[in-house]
């Protein structure tokens, strides 16, 4: 089957079999490897990209489902040169260990972010439930995300815990 659909805001084009995953087009045709594939079952959200503006885990969802949707994938999130807040936060509030599932958790925390821009610690925990993280106890994650948060809202964000500690 053809699809047709918009990713990072390129145009793209391909032949499937009507069984291939979103997950498995981005990856294997379109050469987007940030989009990591974990357990196939929706369980990890490692897979996890925005198909219209929604954070969806690719690998529940068929290529030809997306047919003329618009997708962003973790490599489409920086403008440039000049991180997405998301991204920034997990830079400066080391909101990752091994990387697995890091691009999957980015993807989530910017779309509550979209959705919420004022997100208590409570709602970002649940915003990332759908995400697991294998090396870290979350906290960082979650210190990431409200740094976004408040980035985006045009805010200085909150210091680091060691910053805190310092003072």
């Amino acid at each position: 089957m053809k699809v047709s659909m918009t990713v990072n805001g390129r145009l793209v084009n391909g032949d499937v079999e009507p069984r291939t995953l979103l997950v498995h087009f981005i990856r294997e045709e379109l050469a987007l490897t940030g989009t990591h594939i974990g357990c196939e079952t929706s369980y990890c959200g490692a897979c996890t990209v925005h198909v219209d503006g929604e954070a969806t885990k690719s690998c529940t969802m068929l290529a030809v489902q997306a047919e003329g949707a618009s997708i962003t994938t973790i490599e489409g999130m920086a403008m440039g040169d000049e991180l997405h807040p998301v991204q920034e936060g997990f830079w400066e509030r080391h909101g990752l260990q091994c990387g697995y599932c890091t691009p999957g958790m980015i993807m989530s925390g910017a779309a509550l972010i979209a959705a919420n821009p004022s997100p208590t610690e409570d709602e970002i925990r649940h915003g990332i439930e759908g995400n697991l993280c294998r090396c870290t106890g979350y906290h960082n994650i979650v210190k990431s995300i409200e740094y976004a948060a408040a980035k985006a809202r045009g805010e200085t964000p909150p210091p680091a815990d060691w910053e805190e500690a310092v003072v």
